[in-house]
């Protein structure tokens, strides 16, 4: 279980995100047209997986835009998007803003995503969301960075995460 805060706040996580080294556990997740999608969907590819509570906060906004920017140069990378946001959000959100180059997920109709990758808020006010992490996977799904975000209102370490895929 992860100890992070909220405005100073503790608060509580579901379990430790999968670490450096670790294999992940497979996911269905649902995109914007509703169609669920797995981690084979990506097979292949060398996967960044920005997860956040809410893509209407500022600070999870502003994650999506900055890996949508960043996601441009990536060879065989692919950007995951992955919030418990209602697929309708995400695809409003990544229509208003341009978003292109990243892939929003959902997590809406089961939460295991949450629950199996140790990063759900089991307590605190947004308890059932998922807290700020990136993992970031080879084309193995093998974990070459991870990052629990400490504070939930800070964004993550976009340098650290992509530097293992340059």
């Amino acid at each position: 279980m992860a100890h992070i805060t909220l405005g100073g706040n503790q608060v509580e996580t579901s379990g430790t995100l999968p670490q450096k080294g670790d294999k992940v556990p497979n996911f269905k997740l649902t995109d914007r047209d509703m169609a669920t999608k797995t981690l084979e969907d990506f097979k292949g590819k060398r996967l960044v997986l920005n997860i956040f509570p809410s893509i209407d906060t500022d600070v999870c906004a502003t994650s999506v835009r900055k890996f949508n920017e960043k996601a441009t140069g990536l060879k065989n990378t692919e950007v995951l998007c992955i919030s418990r946001d209602l697929p309708f959000a995400q695809k409003r959100f990544a229509s208003d803003e341009g978003i292109e180059n990243v892939t929003n997920l959902s997590d809406f109709k089961t939460g295991n995503f949450g629950k199996e990758y140790g990063l759900e808020m089991i307590s605190g006010p947004l308890e059932g969301l998922h807290s700020r992490a990136v993992i970031v996977l080879d084309k193995d799904r093998t974990v070459i960075h991870s990052q629990q975000v400490p504070e939930i209102g800070e964004e993550p370490d976009y340098l650290s995460a992509l530097k293992p895929l340059l």
